[in-house]
């Protein structure tokens, strides 16, 4: 994937030569996918961030910091009937599965300079396959290899959902469907049964990381900052950019940090890394400690459904790394600023 594509998908110029022209919306989908972020980056522009020394070895943020900054190991405790019956339930109410269906198509194929070339000539309407003609695959390994369940319980779970039919007729896609299905609130369910403890006062990550630990980014995704543990924040969505203004402009904000990538969570989807840690100080003098996860939106179900799991997971992490200090460090999810004063 080369920066000369990704422009063409940004900026709307990607074509497909003619006789593939019917599939654009798909193949560019399948695109961006692979390209991941489409903003072009000028190498020229890339500067290595230096920690401003002020705010990195003052106490302010050091209090911060003592707060956040212990590893924790996580159990997952879980019912594994309660996880049955809701997969079950889950694929009962899913979409139904169509049919399998051939599409014929008939083209003339050329063999030029630039390669072989197909021009459609005609199509007939599609066929459906009898059921009876249709070889089934072993469904109980699919779904073991994609889910890790036990073939016991997929075996409960397709039987007790009554939509074997489906796999009947359509074999592949109901595997597909019933995977993600399962996959799905398996990690709902081990994100509702998670319990963290915190390791010992000798796991940490240790301040001298800012320092240690190189950080870079490019001039037009990053601002300069006067109470960060940086002297530039790097931003990395339109949500990012207006909170760290906010940060610097508004004065109960004594030192906050944009978390370095190393600072990671650990959850049984992957490590998760949260956005800001804040120090405010209210009108009274109070102290306020916290740690923030920045997002478009506060609402659940506009988050990915890997994603908000993961967030979760944060939340139970600092909820333990809590109990050891007075004021503890509070996670939040806030859109704006005001969003830490609710």
């Amino acid at each position: 994937m080369q920066d000369a594509l990704r422009k063409q998908l940004k900026d709307g110029s990607f074509t497909l030569p003619e006789p593939f022209t019917s599939q654009l919306p798909q193949v560019k989908d399948i695109l961006r996918k692979l390209a991941g972020r489409l903003e072009i980056k000028n190498a020229d522009e890339k500067k290595q961030v230096q920690t401003r020394q002020a705010v990195l070895h003052s106490a302010e943020f050091k209090a911060l910091w003592d707060r956040i900054k212990h590893k924790t190991t996580y159990r997952v405790d879980f019912d594994n009937e309660a996880l049955i019956t809701k997969c079950v339930e889950a694929l009962k109410s899913s979409p139904p599965v169509a049919k399998t269906r051939l599409f014929w198509r008939a083209a003339d194929l050329s063999i030029g300079r630039s390669g072989v070339v197909a021009e459609e000539r005609e199509a007939d309407a599609p066929v459906t396959l009898d059921e009876a003609d249709i070889e089934l695959p072993d469904i109980l390994t699919d779904l073991q290899d994609k889910t890790r369940l036990t073939r016991r319980s997929i075996h409960r779970i397709l039987k007790e959902s009554g939509r074997l039919n489906d796999f009947l007729r359509n074999p592949q896609q109901f595997i597909e469907q019933a995977g993600e299905l399962i996959n799905r609130v398996k990690r709902l369910v081990l994100v509702d049964g998670i319990k963290y403890q915190r390791i010992g006062d000798e796991e940490y990550y240790a301040q001298k990381l800012f320092e240690e630990e190189e950080l870079t980014g490019y001039l037009k995704s990053m601002i300069e900052a006067k109470k960060s543990v940086h002297e530039q924040v790097i931003y990395q969505s339109d949500t990012d950019r207006p909170f760290a203004e906010q940060l610097e402009m508004n004065r109960a904000i004594k030192v906050y940090a944009k978390l370095p990538g190393w600072f990671k969570v650990p959850t049984p989807l992957g490590t998760y890394n949260p956005d800001w840690a804040v120090l405010v100080q209210d009108a009274d003098g109070e102290r306020l400690y916290f740690v923030v996860e920045t997002k478009s939106s506060l609402f659940t179900d506009d988050l990915r459904d890997r994603e908000s799991a993961r967030i979760k997971c944060g939340e139970a992490h600092f909820a333990e790394l809590a109990k050891f200090n007075t004021p503890p460090a509070i996670f939040k999810s806030a859109t704006k600023l005001e969003d830490l004063f609710v």
